[in-house]
């Protein structure tokens, strides 16, 4: 049984910086692609960011390229989403995810965890 379950959500002031972790269970770490999406109110879930597989290397959406990092830990079975200079508009509920091709994870057909709420206020 596929598990992702995540943490370190919260509320902060823009400029703030948050952590986000994800746990990784039933599947084989090696074979998935993993990252975040997010729900933003009234808006369509996007892919925020994905850490590929044995290749390596990163992906992060433009809207928070400079400000988003997102990394893997194989060993650990975590993937976790670092965020600074966070802005009102990055609120909304981010969800880990694990797609078994890039083509899967970017058209969300992906395992997804049950969210953690991000709220930036101004």
């Amino acid at each position: 049984q596929v598990q992702l379950v995540e943490s370190g959500g919260g509320s902060v002031k823009a400029g703030g910086s948050l952590r986000l972790s994800c746990a990784v269970s039933g599947l084989a770490m090696t074979d998935y692609h993993l990252g975040w999406w997010r729900q933003a109110p009234g808006r369509e879930r996007e892919a925020v960011a994905v850490a590929y597989t044995l290749a390596g290397g990163t992906k992060v959406a433009s809207s928070v390229m400079g400000r988003f990092t997102v990394s893997r830990d194989n060993d650990k079975r975590t993937v976790a989403l670092e965020m600074n200079s966070l802005k009102p508009e990055d609120t909304g509920t981010y969800y880990c995810a694990a797609g078994r091709t890039v083509v899967d994870f970017y058209k969300g057909q992906n395992y997804y965890g049950q969210g953690t709420q991000v709220t930036v206020s101004s």
